[in-house]
């Protein structure tokens, strides 16, 4: 039985949103920007949220290195989608020069952007950039706060342990005031004071257990700092989703297209020789992910059916569906969308 999401959000409203590694589809790469330009197109007619994008380097797993350009396209093909990386990785970036991007995008935008920011789950990726790895977690939180001061104050003055400024005029600004909403990737039930404490939106790809731990230890930290349960940030979860006409069909497709994104999550720490954290969570066998709940690939019905389901079992007010992936062509991701848009959002709204 379908219920309203405002049994599911206690009052508040179930939104919808996308995750896309932007990962290698086997299409020439200007062929793979355009089709998935216009699938972002159709998330926007079709009333989704935010699209969040993934930062990755030297890897087929994410083609979309520099974020903010591919990005710049979705603020104009776009007139509702809200939209960010998922995430910076802040580390990799002069503070500066990524405070100007991110007034840019919001600025051409009309205030749509999300600052999503983290520091990096690949020790190799970051390291083709001469980041130690081990002092990441610091860095990165240095260089937050550098960019936060830029985005709010006039001028910037910060001395730190990695960034060194003084009195630096400030002269772009966001649209969106004091600065853009913050997103973060959450992986564990700990460490969740410091996101709390930035008011951060968070989203998780997790069992359901795990998802669950993460969001009472959220709103146990946001309760600890006085805020009002009414100003909530939103609280994700990210699943592989197929939908089709049948069962069989969606199941079809989706044993296709996910052992090709399965291996690109994994080829640089093989190649590397670096135990991919992942590995076990993460299994090459799409079945073994259905069962486990990880994703769900199936007729809307089925569909609607798991994710009120999960929204129960994990206490999110947000959902985030990767619809794209793999060796998936544009016209199955478009048929996925067009049936989830029509049959199963109207569910929860």
């Amino acid at each position: 039985m379908i219920h309203s999401s405002k049994n599911f959000t206690q009052g508040g409203i179930m939104r919808f949103g996308i995750f896309d590694h932007l990962d290698d589809s086997g299409a020439p790469l200007g062929q793979h920007f355009e089709d998935r330009l216009k699938l972002i197109e159709a998330y926007d007619r079709a009333g989704f949220y935010a699209y969040h994008l993934a930062e990755h380097h030297q890897t087929p797993l994410g083609y979309a290195p520099s974020p903010g350009i591919f990005l710049s396209a979705v603020a104009q093909r776009t007139r509702q989608l809200r939209f960010g990386p998922m995430v910076y990785l802040l580390p990799l970036y002069h503070p500066l020069r990524l405070i100007d991007e991110v007034c840019m995008l919001d600025q051409m935008s009309g205030g749509r952007f999300l600052f999503g920011v983290g520091r990096g789950i690949s020790p190799v990726e970051v390291g083709f950039y001469g980041v130690d790895f081990a002092k990441g977690t610091a860095q990165f939180r240095e260089s937050f706060e550098v960019i936060r001061r830029g985005l709010t104050e006039d001028r910037l003055t910060f001395h730190g342990e990695f960034y060194d400024f003084d009195d630096i005029p400030m002269a772009m600004k966001p649209a969106q005031l004091p600065h853009p909403p913050v997103w973060y990737g959450v992986g564990r039930p700990e460490g969740l004071a410091w996101p709390a404490q930035q008011g951060a939106n968070i989203v998780a790809r997790r069992p359901p257990e795990i998802v669950r731990q993460i969001t009472d230890n959220y709103r146990a930290e946001w309760q600890k700092l006085g805020r009002s349960a009414t100003e909530l940030p939103l609280m994700g979860v990210n699943r592989h989703i197929i939908v089709a006409e049948t069962n069989e069909e969606a199941r079809a497709l989706a044993q296709r297209a996910y052992p090709t994104w399965r291996h690109n999550m994994g080829l640089l720490w093989h190649q590397y020789n670096v135990p991919f954290p992942l590995e076990a969570s993460l299994p090459p066998d799409f079945d073994v992910i259905i069962e486990r709940g990880d994703a769900v690939a199936g007729t809307p019905a089925r569909v609607r059916d798991f994710i009120a389901r999960e929204i129960e079992e994990t206490g999110v007010n947000y959902y985030v569906c990767d619809f794209a992936f793999g060796t998936m062509t544009l016209e199955e991701a478009m048929r996925s969308v067009d049936l989830f848009a029509r049959e199963v959002m109207p569910a929860f709204a």
